[in-house]
């Protein structure tokens, strides 16, 4: 049954192209676009528009639970665990710098799923081995105007994640400056999910646009993909023989030749 916790899990897990978009007030084609989106191959919708005001992104929440529900995606929240909690979203993603992941999972229960920006290679471990998150990205890739003044963390730090033993437990998605050119080189490191911005909300055929990067997305997944919530001990047991390295004890840095990847 859709909109469920387990069906949640379970989509994210067979999740490969994620998008993030706006309430296309500009526009006002939200549904219609959505539509567009959904039926090319987009797997998870999230709201983020800091322009409106509460009362528009809920209004505009409301659209997308719909069109999703209807098209059997997820959708989500940007940061807003408050907006989530009134809205019924059955993800929340939050920034390095927003609630605490503890926090927010005391606010929000055990079934809402909670992703997690991540920016180095460091940080993506310590999303992998978070028994409260169940998801993360990894970037910018690229610099990108969605996020002004942050610098591009590059494909070796995509590449680093992907072959860590650890980043297998997780479904983990690259973002940043991923769109129709660059999303071959972002396989090619190894990422079998993406994050897409302006590839879907400025393309002239949004529909063409999501079902060209699902059909460049689709040979890298893995059938294995998509554990999520897997309890802290077994993760960290499974780390300790992870090539892209750990932290372990007191260690707070992974090996020189995954830091080798950050220090860009």
């Amino acid at each position: 049954m859709r909109d469920t916790p387990g069906w949640t899990h379970e989509r994210l897990g067979r999740a490969r192209l994620y998008a993030c978009v706006d309430s296309r007030a500009q526009h006002g084609d939200l549904a219609e676009f959505l539509d567009e989106i959904l039926q090319g191959g987009v797997d998870i919708v999230q709201l983020r528009d800091k322009s409106v005001s509460v009362a528009d992104e809920l209004a505009a929440l409301a659209v997308v639970r719909q069109r999703c529900l209807e098209h059997g995606a997820l959708w989500a929240v940007n940061d807003r665990v408050d907006i989530a909690l009134v809205a019924g979203a059955p993800i929340v993603h939050l920034g390095q710098s927003d609630m605490p992941v503890e926090v927010a999972r005391h606010l929000l229960g055990p079934d809402v799923v909670i992703g997690r920006s991540t920016h180095s290679v460091q940080q993506a471990w310590q999303a992998a081995h978070d028994p409260e998150i169940d998801y993360f990205a990894v970037g910018p890739v690229w610099p990108t105007p969605t996020k002004p003044g942050r610098p591009g963390i590059g494909l070796d730090v995509v590449a680093a994640v992907a072959e860590a033993e650890w980043s297998q437990h997780k479904p983990w998605f690259a973002i940043g400056g991923v769109d129709s050119e660059t999303v071959g080189d972002v396989v090619g490191a190894g990422a079998s999910r993406v994050v897409v911005v302006r590839a879907v909300t400025q393309a002239a055929s949004p529909a063409q646009a999501a079902q060209e990067l699902r059909t460049a997305v689709a040979p890298a997944a893995a059938d294995t993909a998509g554990m999520s919530r897997l309890d802290g001990a077994d993760i960290a047991d499974s780390a300790l023989t992870a090539s892209a390295g750990a932290v372990l004890g007191g260690q707070k840095n992974p090996p020189e030749s995954v830091r080798a990847g950050d220090a860009r």
